[in-house]
């Protein structure tokens, strides 16, 4: 593939990259430069976190990249995920990647690496804390936004030491391309900061979107701040699709869903077909009652937003297609469950789980 594609490629993943001159000049220089992005495990993915995450992660793959997925157990154990208990939340872990087996991502391509595994490694302490050893703490809990939290929550011990660890995951991980979302943005900043002045590299970040939450947006907030508020939101169940959820559920959740008639921005339906549907599908039909104008078939998500704006689509109509294509895509998860013991067995246990934020 040439240049400028494997460019367009993972253009079309970041919402943010810091920077592009930067992504450009380590494709010329790198054929395969790695990438990675971490995950807690924390209970049941939703659609960003699977189905989404899977056609960004393909498109890296496509472009070249060495893709590296960090299970970071450790993480959500500082996390207090699963309540603490570090059992649980490996359990967790290895029920989501039987979840990005079954949605699609290319499995193959990618290296599975589990926090616990360095965890003993002096070299990996010595970063954390040469880290730690130049980084405020008041730039540390400035991050701690990375969890999930709002720097007025009180935090643990552990957490604080979080945004350092991540921040070696980086460099002991050898990783050229931070991927990961917008909710992560201040870690990666503070690793591109770090890195040059502790003789290490200043590595490019390529930011994901954060899908909206099915409801009503609450604020005006842009960027890393708006990601966070995404990310807080799906604690909310019907605030979002997860993977494991029935054909019934996720057509009661687009039906109650947040759509405004004729308006584009902040419409978490229209986000759903941007992001998802035409990525996987890459063309739509909005089925309607011939009195209503017959159906209309749509090649690219600009094409579809100028005709909602236009009113030329009614919202209820647009929510009916929305779920039925949302259910093509998750239907192949189901049935790996349903098929595969060991999926089965781990969604089983997972189902029993607590999850605590």
């Amino acid at each position: 593939m040439e240049l400028e594609q494997r460019l367009e490629l993972i253009q079309s993943v970041g919402e943010e990259i810091l920077t592009i001159g930067e992504l450009r000049e380590l494709l010329q220089t790198k054929k395969h430069p790695v990438a990675y992005d971490g995950f807690e495990p924390s209970g049941n993915l939703h659609i960003a976190q699977g189905i989404l995450r899977a056609i960004n992660v393909n498109k890296m793959l496509k472009a070249g990249v060495h893709f590296k997925f960090w299970v970071a157990d450790w993480f959500g154990w500082m996390n207090n995920k699963m309540d603490g208990d570090l059992d649980k939340i490996r359990t967790v872990g290895e029920y989501q990647i039987e979840v990005w087996k079954a949605c699609g991502m290319d499995i193959n391509k990618i290296e599975f690496l589990w926090a616990k595994d360095v965890m003993a490694d002096d070299e990996y302490w010595k970063k954390v804390v040469n880290i730690a050893r130049h980084t405020t703490v008041n730039r540390i809990i400035r991050c701690s936004q990375i969890m999930g939290r709002s720097e007025g929550d009180e935090l643990s011990s552990a957490q604080i030491f979080y945004p350092a660890m991540q921040c070696a995951d980086i460099f002991h991980l050898g990783v050229d391309i931070t991927q990961l979302g917008m909710d992560q943005r201040k870690v990666n900043v503070l690793a591109r900061e770090i890195g040059p002045k502790l003789g290490w590299w200043k590595p490019v970040v390529v930011s994901h979107h954060m899908l909206m939450g099915l409801g009503q947006p609450a604020s005006n907030l842009e960027g890393a701040d708006r990601a966070i508020e995404i990310k807080m939101s799906k604690s909310k169940p019907d605030s979002a699709i997860f993977m494991p959820d029935s054909e019934e559920e996720i057509d009661r959740k687009i039906k109650k869903a947040y759509c405004p008639d004729k308006q584009a921005d902040d419409n978490p339906v229209l986000e759903y077909c941007r992001y998802i549907i035409f990525e996987s599908t890459k063309r739509m039909k909005i089925e309607r009652k011939k009195e209503h104008g017959g159906d209309i078939y749509l090649e690219n998500y600009d094409e579809l937003a100028e005709q909602y704006m236009h009113g030329y689509i009614h919202p209820l109509d647009l929510k009916k297609t929305v779920a039925i294509e949302i259910n093509k895509l998750i239907d192949p998860v189901r049935k790996h469950f349903d098929k595969n013991n060991k999926a089965r067995e781990l969604y089983e246990q997972v189902k029993g789980f607590q999850v605590t934020r």
